[in-house]
């Protein structure tokens, strides 16, 4: 048998293991939550749309032991009437970059790449790489600085400008570096639009077919996509995305709210461009936190820890292009125009996916608002045969529910 039919065939075989040697992250509860838990859920997000100051929210909780729960309080716009469904489309943001990372696993898998890589084997003619590996693009411990952070003026100036991944590479490999190769971890969308051209060179494909071919197709992920450079609108319904206006150096302005739903792709590439729903997002979530597509050693690379940096909490730790959230893992996303979250626990199953279509405050505020969801969840007590577990998580509702409020840039200054 040739090499690579026995290479893919391994794959599969790790693949459908992984699959089976989990069952829990993907039975769900077929009846809804109590009234008193929806109430609370229903509570909680009605408060975080607020404070966003977004229009409308998205959001679905799945504990296997409880019940199931999918809201889309609000409306598609700030300025005209149209219900939010749950069915819709948004922007993940730098979700994004856990698809990018798992395809990068998958490619090692098969011998096409490795981790240790050198970046510049690949990408001979940007010039400052030396000593930075693929492995340290995903898990962010290149050292480049951050474009999405040093461009978010001129994107939120002019956000359906089609911007070149030469030009997004240079604004992060022409600022000064935050740390050296290897160390602690600093985001950085740079680097994994890096990767992206990397891999590309690597495999002679486009991103769209990478996506298709080791996460969509495999996974059954009908409604994500990576859309072209060129296309500003969100493929299919979808709500409208709005931001604060920024001065030059990046502050929020909370009374000047822009419309941003016509945004170039090419901003986030595949660090934070693609667009899910929520049933998508669901698969996807306890497909990473269950290691679905990857073999044992590939999900244990994956979410192997990385240095933390300064003031990181004990329970929320990278690994490569993941987080972990005490038992929860999964990933944030932030875009102009939408922030996001989804995470699963891989032993008890319990899934939590949010969406807001105001970026202002940043990934951080729907993963904190994701987490709050967790906890009201997590209290449920069990309506069936399947028993309530022991979720251990590091935080209470009451104290996330401040992180909240606290992380909220604009809160209810934000006008109507």
């Amino acid at each position: 048998m040739p090499a690579l039919v026995v290479s893919a065939a391994l794959v599969l075989t790790a693949c459908t293991a992984a699959t089976d040697a989990s069952p829990e992250a993907r039975a769900q509860a077929a009846a809804p939550f109590s009234s008193e838990v929806t109430s609370r859920l229903d509570d909680v997000l009605a408060e975080a749309k607020t404070l966003s100051g977004s229009s409308g929210a998205i959001a679905g909780v799945w504990a296997p032991w409880a019940g199931t729960w999918v809201a889309s309080p609000g409306s598609v716009s700030r300025t005209t009437p149209g219900a939010l469904t749950p069915e819709m489309r948004f922007r993940i943001g730098t979700n994004t970059t856990a698809l990018t990372c798992t395809v990068l696993l998958r490619l090692v898998e098969e011998g096409r790449v490795r981790l240790e890589d050198p970046v510049s084997d690949y990408v001979p003619r940007v010039v400052g790489l030396d000593k930075i590996t693929l492995g340290q693009l995903c898990r962010n411990t290149s050292g480049l600085a951050d474009h999405a952070s040093l461009m978010a003026p001129q994107i939120m100036a002019n956000p359906s400008r089609k911007w070149s991944t030469r030009e997004v590479i240079a604004s992060g490999t022409g600022a000064p570096r935050v740390a050296l190769p290897g160390g602690t971890w600093s985001a950085s969308d740079t680097g994994v639009v890096l990767l992206g051209l990397a891999l590309q060179q690597a495999t002679r494909r486009d991103w769209p077919w990478l996506y298709r071919h080791y996460v969509f197709e495999p996974l059954g992920m009908t409604n994500t996509s990576l859309p072209s450079p060129g296309e500003l609108a969100i493929p299919g319904p979808s709500p409208r995305g709005y931001a604060a206006a920024l001065d030059p150096v990046g502050r929020a302005r909370c009374g000047s709210v822009l419309d941003v739903t016509q945004l170039s792709p090419s901003v986030g590439g595949v660090a934070a461009g693609a667009v899910s729903n929520l049933d998508d997002l669901k698969i996807w979530a306890q497909a990473l936190a269950a290691g679905t597509l990857l073999s044992k050693t590939s999900t244990d690379a994956q979410w192997a820890p990385v240095l933390p940096g300064a003031g990181a909490l004990s329970w929320h730790q990278h690994g490569l292009g993941v987080e972990r959230f005490g038992p929860l893992l999964g990933q944030s996303g932030e875009i102009p125009g939408f922030i996001s979250a989804a995470m699963a626990d891989p032993v008890s199953g319990l899934t939590v996916v949010v969406s807001f279509n105001n970026s202002t405050s940043g990934r951080g505020f729907a993963e904190a608002v994701a987490r709050r969801l967790a906890a009201v969840a997590g209290a449920a007590p069990a309506s069936g045969e399947v028993p309530a577990p022991q979720l251990n998580l590091p935080w209470t509702e009451n104290q996330v529910a401040g992180e909240i409020r606290a992380v909220a840039v604009c809160g209810s200054q934000q006008p109507d």
